[in-house]
């Protein structure tokens, strides 16, 4: 769930304004919480290093080569016995480091090629098998990068907890991955209005049929569903009221009484939780007001499949 201030609110949303044809469009409103793994196609640094050497590795250094071998894997087994000369890409620029073979082994503990996060399934999509969720970016913050997806696994997850939010204090879900269970769909692309893939189980069960989805002029203000789960794998449906709208997105305010006793609001990992108002799908919660919980903000879903893969 990205937390941003009420003047940062909507900047990251407004940048795309084409045009993609969605008529008779009908996609299944899910709500279900996930859990990601992403493998990204580069190994990164992710804290500056100074080597004995004098040379600097820095934080979000991609590692590309040692000792001119393109590197593909990295553990703590590496079997080099030598001095190795590590090739960096920094920025736009490459560089040569000296690194030992004592560093090179150590260096295991500083540097990834996966990231992980927890979200919620938005929808489904019945006559392809495909899935899109979170309804933004993810966002690896131990190197500050919205990494690249090499290879991607989406799991279901179970909430066991639920950290209340309080103004100035977001709260969050705390949740297990039902991997014993198996992938339950693939990561194609991390885009800029959520994550999106292939489903590879049969249709979840969902509180909706497939549902119309309908662009933002036809969002009305009022009363309207979300769909998320805040306890175990149940999806649940909770009251909210749309406050203001426009083409690509809206602001709503919780206003179900037990969601606010439980959560405060808005929390972490509610991203993706689909909108439903009047039996139509209409969007995705994306963003939270941060001093006021109750508060959020989402995509429609006409915006958000814009930037599916296909």
């Amino acid at each position: 769930m990205k937390r941003l201030s009420h003047s940062l609110l909507l900047v990251c949303l407004t940048f795309f304004t084409f045009v993609m044809p969605t008529e008779a469009k009908k996609l299944i409103p899910m709500g279900h919480t996930i859990s990601i793994q992403l493998q990204m196609p580069h190994y990164y640094v992710v804290n500056d290093i100074l080597l004995d050497s004098g040379d600097w590795l820095r934080k979000k250094d991609q590692l590309l080569k040692i000792d001119g071998q393109e590197v593909k894997e990295f553990n703590e087994d590496n079997k080099q016995s030598k001095d190795v000369k590590l090739i960096v890409k920094r920025g736009d620029k490459q560089y040569t480091v000296e690194v030992s073979s004592n560093e090179l082994k150590q260096l295991t503990n500083f540097i990834k090629n996966q990231t992980d996060g927890v979200g919620t399934l938005t929808y489904l999509d019945p006559e392809v098998m495909e899935y899109g969720a979170l309804g933004h970016q993810i966002i690896d913050h131990a190197i500050d990068i919205t990494p690249k997806v090499l290879r991607g696994s989406l799991y279901l997850a179970s909430i066991s907890q639920i950290k209340k939010s309080r103004p100035g204090e977001p709260g969050y879900k705390i949740s297990s991955s039902e991997r014993h269970e198996g992938e339950v769909g693939t990561v194609l692309a991390n885009e800029a209005y959520g994550i999106f893939g292939k489903w590879q189980q049969p249709l979840q069960q969902s509180l909706y049929p497939p549902l119309e989805i309908i662009h933002g002029n036809e969002i009305k203000p009022g009363p309207a569903q979300m769909l998320t789960s805040i306890e175990g794998s149940k999806v649940e449906s909770f009251s909210i009221n749309i406050l203001k709208v426009t083409n690509e997105t809206f602001q709503f305010t919780v206003t179900d009484e037990r969601l606010l006793q439980k959560t405060g609001g808005i929390i972490q990992g509610m991203s993706g939780s689909p909108i439903i108002q009047n039996d139509q799908f209409i969007g995705a919660v994306t963003h939270m007001f941060v001093e006021e919980p109750q508060k959020g903000a989402a995509i429609t879903i006409v915006e958000m499949i814009k930037k599916s893969p296909n």
